[in-house]
């Protein structure tokens, strides 16, 4: 297979004609995000995927804000697109636009249209618009205003304008074909009135254009040679040609369409992101639990595992769900490499070592990496009065169990082998403490720390632990594509977040980049929330994805 066979369909199609010469070999791409909620994980396929092969030919990437419906877009949006499009790694440099910056040019286009015949203003109302338009089986009928003459379109445009008329009283329409077989050729709208000031045109407009006739001139003002879309635009494509075929830009793209990214129990539709936010289902758009980047970061996702992730499913014209699985692959790979390892007991179940001298404290030299040295040790103190996690210890523990048991050993990780002594219960047969014993020739590292023991468990000392409340966030929902569902409430998973409150090792009072607790899973500081005063973490990702199973039960099943 040649280097070229090996690349996805769209790499294929810009190296030929990067190979051609088509467009003097250059390669202009733009990312096009409409500035009305946060971007989500499909977005980031489309921003690699935008950014990257321009990046592969020494191209450009605009980024362009699809700023058309001014009703449903805010700067908040804005500066969270610019933030979301930096975090994830790339840089548009100087190619920042708007649609809005073409609005006179796409306004005279719209003149030229009609002064061609191709343009006409319909008086319909929105609901007689639909009626007229027909089905997918039955063809659409001509408006009874299709026929107007040009100077009459023009003066009835011009007071559109000028805010003569409500909204809804008109709209701009192309004159192509009601009974085309593609409902989006079937006289689709061009301008509709709009009496509202827009966050970067001001208040000049009172008619603004739609997306369809916005997108492909605006991507032929900027001189994009590959319009890269995601296969809802398919249809849309026809349309996308006939502006081009119509008004003969200078320079004219190609629409290309891929696949968009479907991940498995996770919500991709910024309605419906928007309505969970609105709700108070979720705190924010960057809620950790969400697929909105900004949730991932806040997370702790690095950027790097969302980009190798991006790569590993590829760009295909089918669509796919894929595991939520695959993206926490990516991530514990990318952490298992460059997180630091620490101690920390999410449950604490305290631990005292009756035969160690009261009042004394030890430092351990704790690895900060198992396999990269050169990241250094730290010190852990070590006292009379432990903390362990509750789960390291059974009462009635079966054969195989090799944790702490009574009259069990086990190691303690960078410390001491000890064994458990005494059970102690409150009133109600809880378990609240354990008394053990230590073995003193047995610390880590010393010449006589060569007993083994089948078990090591880790913990934390009582007098240094620092309480924080640590965030284990697990799936929102508890099917595979909630997005199928109109209620997404119906599918909330109840478990998707659970607060402890947990101690941890001295040094995680100062941390600022994500660690690995040692045998629980990867965690963060909260970006917004964590302070030395009150430390807040974040669960990132398990050491093991427990979901797997349950996964692919579930998507067996669709």
């Amino acid at each position: 297979m040649s280097e070229n066979e090996s690349k996805d369909f769209i790499r294929q199609i810009i190296d030929d004609d990067v190979a051609s010469g088509k467009h003097g070999g250059a390669v202009v791409t733009r990312f096009p995000p409409e500035p009305n909620g946060f971007l989500h994980i499909g977005h980031a396929k489309s921003i690699c995927l935008n950014f990257g092969v321009a990046g592969e030919h020494s191209g450009k990437t605009f980024l362009r804000f699809d700023d058309t419906n001014p009703g449903r877009e805010s700067e908040e949006y804005v500066s969270a697109i610019k933030e979301d499009v930096r975090w994830l790694g790339f840089d548009w440099e100087d190619r920042l636009t708007h649609a809005s910056d073409y609005f006179d040019e796409l306004y005279d286009s719209a003149i030229r249209l009609i002064e061609m015949g191709k343009a006409y203003v319909d008086s319909l109302s929105a609901d007689e618009i639909r009626e007229y338009r027909g089905t997918l089986t039955a063809p659409g009928k001509d408006s009874p205003h299709r026929n107007r003459e040009v100077a009459e379109n023009l003066d009835l445009f011009q007071r559109m304008q000028d805010g003569e008329f409500d909204e809804g009283a008109h709209v701009l329409r192309a004159k192509i074909d009601m009974a085309s077989p593609n409902i989006n050729m079937r006289d689709p709208t061009l301008y509709r009135i709009r009496k509202i000031a827009h966050q970067n045109a001001g208040d000049k407009w009172n008619v603004y254009p739609m997306y369809d006739f916005a997108h492909g001139l605006s991507d032929a003002y900027e001189g994009i040679t590959h319009s890269l879309c995601t296969l809802e635009f398919e249809d849309h494509r026809p349309l996308y040609d006939w502006f081009l075929d119509q008004l003969v830009p200078k320079h004219r793209p190609r629409q290309i369409e891929f696949s968009r990214l479907n991940l498995a129990y996770a919500l991709t539709s910024k309605r419906k992101l928007s309505a969970l936010v609105e709700m108070g289902v979720v705190k924010g758009w960057d809620d950790p639990r969400l697929a909105t980047l900004a949730g991932m970061r806040r997370r702790g996702y690095p950027p790097a595992a969302i980009r190798d992730f991006i790569s590993r499913i590829g760009v295909t014209k089918k669509d796919n769900m894929i595991e939520m699985g695959v993206l926490e692959n990516s991530i514990r790979e990318n952490l298992g490499d460059a997180a630091e390892r620490r101690m920390a007991v999410l449950n604490p179940l305290k631990v005292v070592i009756t035969n160690y001298p009261q009042g004394q404290t030890e430092q351990m030299v704790a690895m900060n990496h198992p396999i990269k040295p050169e990241l250094g040790t730290r010190e852990l103190p070590f006292g009379r009065e432990l903390f362990i996690e509750r789960d390291d210890f059974m009462e009635d523990a079966p054969r195989k169990f090799f944790r702490l048991k009574p009259g069990g050993e086990v190691r303690l990780r960078f410390a001491y082998i000890i064994q458990c002594n005494e059970v102690i219960k409150n009133d109600d047969g809880e378990v609240t403490e354990l008394h053990c014993s230590y073995d003193a020739d047995t610390r880590s590292g010393s010449d006589n720390s060569d007993r083994k023991v089948k078990g090591t468990i880790h913990w934390v000392s009582a007098e240094h632990a620092v309480s924080a409340e640590v965030r284990l966030y697990d799936r929102l929902f508890t099917v595979p594509d909630p997005g199928s569902d109109d209620n997404v409430m119906d599918n909330l998973n109840p478990d998707s977040l659970e607060n402890v409150n947990a101690r941890l090792e001295p040094s995680l009072a100062s941390a600022s980049e994500a660690v690995q607790f040692e045998r629980l899973g990867y965690f963060c500081p909260d970006s917004v929330e964590h302070s030395v005063e009150k430390p807040v973490f974040n669960r990132i990702v398990t050491l093991r994805d427990s979901w797997s199973k349950i996964e692919k039960q579930a998507l067996a099943g669709n």
